[in-house]
């Protein structure tokens, strides 16, 4: 009985030894949470009053390919905090892809902006131009003749409509282009051929080859005037009236029958009214009556 006694009182001393050490445990955990966050809010209060110091803050904006003007959209975008915390212009947050949205949606003859850090305070802006390739004047070149009002607009490499053609405008090319807005091929105008800045001329990428094809005619004598598509189909207007047709993506073809049939062909007199190449290796012509 004695021993039975013993031990029951040493298991109870050992659940109370045991308990205060989990106390205690959980004690430590706590202040060492408590310092953590302590230690963190210090941090991060340090960090943001930091990023307010003018040392890292945007002061001055440099422009490169445009006016100066254009630091307006980054000083207008850099207005205010994030979560009234971090100053927007902070060298490290400052928002560059806003700046950048902003600059192209407000000017469609911009094909690119960069963004550079100029030091911890600056930053330089880089303007990439489109280049004006040719002017579209329409889907087609009946509809544009019919209405003598139509205006036409400078496009791109890739095709993108970008802005009106002024007639003091210089081009890359000196030919019209007439042809359709993707989106449009096969059905009536839409509001972006009304409208169409920012549209994409449709199989764009067929353009350069097409507009090769168009130059090299030039060497024979008679200049393009009117480079029209057709679906899958090309009408290159010459100076003297006459018309070469041929298929989209088969200039080398097209110009190689061409080049083997001008001895009996002369385009730059006029007398020629159309010439059709659609048919590989044949070259058929008709003569003006």
């Amino acid at each position: 009985m004695w021993g039975r006694a013993s031990s029951t009182a040493h298991d109870s001393s050992s659940a109370r030894a045991g308990e205060r050490l989990k106390k205690r445990r959980r004690s430590r955990r706590r202040h060492l949470l408590i310092a953590l966050a302590v230690f963190l809010l210090i941090v991060s209060g340090a960090l943001i009053w930091g990023f307010w110091q003018s040392a890292v803050r945007i002061s001055h904006i440099q422009i490169f390919g445009a006016d100066q003007s254009f630091a307006a959209y980054a000083t207008n975008a850099m207005q205010g905090s994030y979560l009234g915390m971090i100053p927007r212009d902070s060298t490290f947050f400052f928002p560059a892809s806003r700046i950048r949205a902003n600059i192209l949606a407000a000017h469609s003859d911009i094909a690119a902006v960069s963004i550079f850090r100029d030091g911890l305070t600056g930053i330089s802006i880089k303007i990439n131009d489109r280049a004006p390739i040719a002017r579209w004047c329409g889907s087609t070149l009946d509809a544009t003749r019919l209405n003598l009002g139509a205006d036409c607009y400078l496009f791109d490499a890739s095709g993108v409509i970008f802005a009106p053609a002024a007639t003091s405008t210089q081009t890359i090319n000196t030919f019209i282009l007439y042809a359709p807005l993707e989106g449009t091929r096969g059905g009536p105008p839409v509001a972006s051929e009304i409208a169409p800045l920012r549209a994409t001329i449709a199989q764009a990428e067929k353009l350069p080859a097409a507009f090769d094809f168009a130059r090299q005619l030039d060497t024979l004598g008679s200049p393009v005037t009117h480079v029209v598509l057709r679906d899958d189909e090309v009408d290159d207007y010459l100076t003297s009236g006459t018309r070469i047709t041929y298929v989209l993506g088969k200039e080398h073809t097209a110009f190689t029958a061409l080049v083997s049939a001008r001895d009996n062909l002369n385009l730059t007199d006029g007398s020629i009214e159309y010439i059709d190449l659609r048919f590989d290796g044949k070259v058929y012509f008709k003569r003006k009556k």
